[in-house]
């Protein structure tokens, strides 16, 4: 007996799994997460502040750009804030509702509800329908249907590679063709990655790659809510729905689930926490005037104990959620829109003049991280060096402009002064004042020893 020619996405090459179509409350519930996660990848790009989009990701010239403010590398401190941020509200949701994040915000999951379930159920059908033409040996109705639904897969990877895109590329330059051979790598790459994942790793990525999968069950406790299985009420299963037993094998709950597993079994390391098995056994019970024995629960309920409103783990990820936050705020409100450098000119620590004035010369460097104001002013001054006189060109600074200008600064010469002299330079620009530090420099035969 000749075995059936298999095809890459197909049964025999894998375990391949059929989720079936359902509709519920969850299901209407998790559309408005995906909603918010497209809109953000397909709108914000678009949207522009102060000229340049809402966000972007600047790479060539290390700088972000979010709702009109320039963030540059000195502003990293945002960076590590936000990145901790996000690191404990993981832990924080873990904690409160388990893999809420895998189930109703991860890319993947948004992606394969939103696009890829949608086009094979139009292009080969539902699930029976699938699994049937799959087991089946080579055919033109398998081939043509097989072409048209991976031409489909390219096309979305396409389009998504180039939104992922313009978050680093900006989306008008990126959509019309205007820009770098760096930037179409790059969706070429993310495309490639949807390509395959949509193709063939699907549900083996949230199992055997994703790190999320492997340490979240270490930030659930008995309180954590997760989906679970009502045994007390569903055992032992009767076909008929009789008194014994609740559940009555109808296997809905399995079938429908994107991950393969059967949530009857217990908690399971795989579990997305996706609420489709709730939302199929709540459409098989409603028929039965019983309540779904699927639902969201947790381990102490499920025991009979009275959990605690919030474990004390709990507040600690709270309250540091709350620290980060505070600290972001008062780090915007006040953060200057610009930034400055000050250097000693290459060449010498200081030059004596024929009247006895000692010289040191600098390399000021502002850059205008305004991107919509006028040309602005900036006040250059002197700060803890008495006496000294300053000698520059006045500076002014378009928007996103950076200019370096020339310092020198002065001192009549004294047998008094140190030898070195420590003093800031002061910068008095539009939306605030910057010092830096520096020092002056005095020749032994003038200054101190």
């Amino acid at each position: 007996m000749s075995t059936p020619i298999q095809l890459p996405g197909m049964s025999g090459t894998r375990d391949w799994v059929y989720p079936q179509s359902i509709d519920g409350r969850f299901m209407r519930l998790r559309r408005w997460t995906f909603l918010a996660l497209h809109i953000v990848l397909f709108v914000v790009p678009w949207l522009t502040v102060k000229g340049h989009s809402l966000f972007q990701v600047d790479l060539p010239h290390r700088r972000v750009f979010l709702a009109g403010t320039i963030f540059t590398p000195s502003d990293t401190i945002f960076l590590v804030l936000l990145m901790l941020f996000l690191a404990f509200s993981l832990f924080f949701f873990t904690a409160v509702f388990g893999r809420v994040w895998c189930g109703y915000a991860c890319p993947q999951t948004v992606f394969l509800e939103s696009w890829i379930r949608p086009l094979e159920l139009w292009i080969e059908g539902d699930r029976s329908q699938r699994r049937r033409r799959d087991q089946q040996g080579l055919s033109w109705d398998k081939v043509w249907r097989k072409l048209v639904k991976w031409a489909a897969f390219a096309a979305v990877s396409l389009f998504l590679g180039m939104a992922f895109g313009s978050i680093f590329a900006g989306a008008k330059p990126l959509w019309t063709g205007q820009a770098g051979p760096g930037a179409y790598a790059f969706v070429l790459i993310v495309a490639s990655f949807w390509y395959i994942d949509f193709m063939w790793f699907r549900e083996q990525f949230c199992i055997y790659v994703c790190p999320y999968a492997r340490f979240q069950s270490a930030m659930t406790d008995d309180e954590t809510l997760l989906v679970s299985y009502d045994e007390d009420r569903g055992e032992p299963r009767d076909p008929k729905g009789g008194p014994e037993g609740r559940c009555i094998a109808c296997q809905k709950c399995v079938v429908v689930c994107p991950q393969g597993i059967d949530i009857r079994d217990g908690f399971q390391l795989e579990c997305i926490q996706c609420a489709r098995c709730i939302d199929a056994c709540t459409s098989v019970m409603d028929h039965f005037d019983q309540p779904t024995l699927v639902r969201y629960s947790s381990i102490a309920a499920d025991e009979g104990r009275a959990g605690r409103r919030m474990h004390p783990r709990r507040w600690v990820y709270a309250g540091l959620m709350s620290t980060l936050v505070i600290a972001a705020v008062i780090l915007l409100v006040t953060r200057v829109p610009f930034e400055a450098s000050v250097n000693r000119a290459p060449g010498s620590l200081y030059q004596l003049d024929a009247q006895g004035w000692v010289r040191n010369t600098y390399l000021l460097q502002i850059t205008n991280n305004d991107a919509a104001a006028a040309t602005d002013l900036y006040e250059i001054s002197l700060d803890g060096l008495d006496g000294a006189e300053l000698l520059t060109d006045e500076v002014r600074l378009a928007p996103e402009q950076t200019l370096t200008v020339p310092l020198v600064i002065r001192i009549q010469g004294d047998d008094a002064l140190a030898r070195t002299i420590p003093f800031r330079v002061r910068i008095d620009g539009p939306g605030g004042q910057l010092l830096l530090p520096t020092t002056f420099k005095t020749p032994r035969s003038v200054g101190g020893a």
